[in-house]
């Protein structure tokens, strides 16, 4: 009898320790929610109220989205690779945020995030759809096979004068790798991305003298060297 309690009570704690085991490290989710602002300022399409960075006058946002790519989550044990990671993030809906979502994530102790803005040149050279890498879409050229990896429209606004600002950036070189620590055991990440940025960082850009960048390689790294600031985790 008192053998039968104890392989009964050694069958229960070793069903408990496979349980907890199983808990411990089934998969997990992590998700990341981005949301714009403009400098201090929440996003707002179609409403003239943000300054000139570099100049005079006030502009509207009529259109603002770019892509997400390579998503990485580092650990000292492991590295989780998201695949077929490219995400077309736009803020033209309700929330007015974007969120990614990452399913089936080994359960481990990730110290950082990475992730790139834009689409890496193997990518960038192919019309083969790729999660939101389309070729129909409205990111991929129309001169040239490639993608637009930042994608701005807007008007800028000065007394009687309106200008209509065009800044389409996507050449390989102006693809932008980023790295962010994160705190053990977080997995509802957020992110601000901040869109002043493409305009006010490392170079400053008066939109009256640079209204349009579409094919120019100087005037497109001016702006990738800017909007590689432009995403912070909170």
């Amino acid at each position: 009898m008192y053998k039968n309690r104890l392989l009964l009570l050694t069958f229960v704690l070793a069903f408990i320790g496979l349980y907890v085991a199983y808990e411990h490290n089934k998969p997990t989710t992590y998700t990341l929610t981005i949301t714009p602002t403009v400098g201090t300022q929440p996003l707002v399409f179609n409403d003239s109220r943000y300054p000139n960075p570099g100049g005079t006058g006030t502009f509207s946002i009529r259109a603002f989205q770019f892509y997400i790519s390579n998503i990485r989550l580092v650990s000292d044990d492991a590295t989780y690779i998201e695949p077929e990671s490219y995400h077309l993030v736009r803020f033209d809906n309700a929330s007015k945020t974007y969120t990614i979502t990452l399913k089936e994530i080994p359960n481990l102790a990730y110290q950082a995030i990475e992730l790139s803005i834009g689409v890496d040149p193997k990518a960038n050279g192919t019309i083969t759809v790729s999660g939101d890498v389309n070729p129909n879409s409205r990111m991929a050229w129309s001169w040239d096979v490639g993608y637009k990896f930042v994608l701005f429209e807007g008007t800028l606004d000065q007394s009687e004068k309106r200008t209509p600002l065009v800044y389409h950036i996507g050449f390989d070189e102006n693809y932008a790798s980023l790295s962010f620590p994160i705190q053990s055991g977080t997995k509802d990440l957020g992110a601000n991305v901040d869109i002043m940025r493409m305009f006010h960082g490392t170079s400053t850009i008066d939109m009256s003298q640079l209204s349009t960048i579409k094919f120019d390689r100087k005037d497109s790294k001016l702006m990738s060297s800017n909007y590689q600031h432009m995403l912070k985790l909170n």
